[in-house]
């Protein structure tokens, strides 16, 4: 019962920060990326697989926000699946142009254009994979402490405030674990990607 009134609060100020947003309010959205940021990057990271992409699929999500908030009703929506299905679209879409782009610059021979199909190649789904154990191997090298602290955050869609009465934890301590963890996630993924990962706000 204490989630689901948890979860209700956290609608209600949603539904409140968006009203804002639409209205021009810029501490709106700077209140509902605090609030939202994490879970809708952990999104974005699990269908994109690559730290960096999900970094700017999340500032594009909220670059839409700023501009359509005035389109979110709450009689037809709630305000955590609506911010959800505009991160999804907006990650589809970039896994899309990727892999379009992939297909663009590796040569094609007459049969693969006949045989096309919408479904990713192998070596598409190996790399996937690939990136998606890299990740996971990344988040089991992490202490315990920041490693659950992360999952709750980015796979179980919680809020800071949430994580620390989940492990009955300061939220101060909660929020240095994220920062400690992020901290070595980019430093591990931006050795694998070869290049450095742009930051992520706490």
């Amino acid at each position: 019962m204490a989630a689901e009134d948890s979860h209700s609060e956290r609608e209600k100020r949603w539904h409140v920060y968006l009203a804002g947003v639409a209205g021009g309010s810029a501490e709106s959205l700077a209140a509902l990326y605090d609030e939202a940021s994490s879970a809708l990057y952990g999104l974005a990271l699990r269908i994109l697989g690559n730290a960096a992409d999900a970094e700017e699929v999340l500032l594009e999500v909220f670059e839409q926000i700023w501009r359509s908030a005035a389109k979110f009703d709450p009689e037809r929506s709630g305000a955590w699946r609506w911010l959800t299905v505009l991160t999804r679209s907006r990650a589809v879409d970039r896994l899309r142009a990727r892999a379009s782009k992939q297909k663009r610059e590796e040569p094609r021979r007459l049969d693969d254009w006949e045989l096309s199909s919408p479904d990713p190649s192998p070596d598409e789904a190996s790399m996937f994979r690939q990136q998606q154990a890299h990740i996971r191997q990344s988040l089991n090298a992490l202490p315990r402490e920041q490693r659950e602290a992360l999952e709750l955050a980015y796979f179980s869609g919680l809020t800071h405030v949430e994580i620390a009465a989940t492990l009955r934890v300061p939220l101060g301590t909660i929020k240095t674990r994220i920062r400690m963890g992020m901290d070595k996630l980019r430093i591990a993924l931006g050795k694998s990607s070869g290049r450095a990962v742009g930051q992520v706000a706490p």
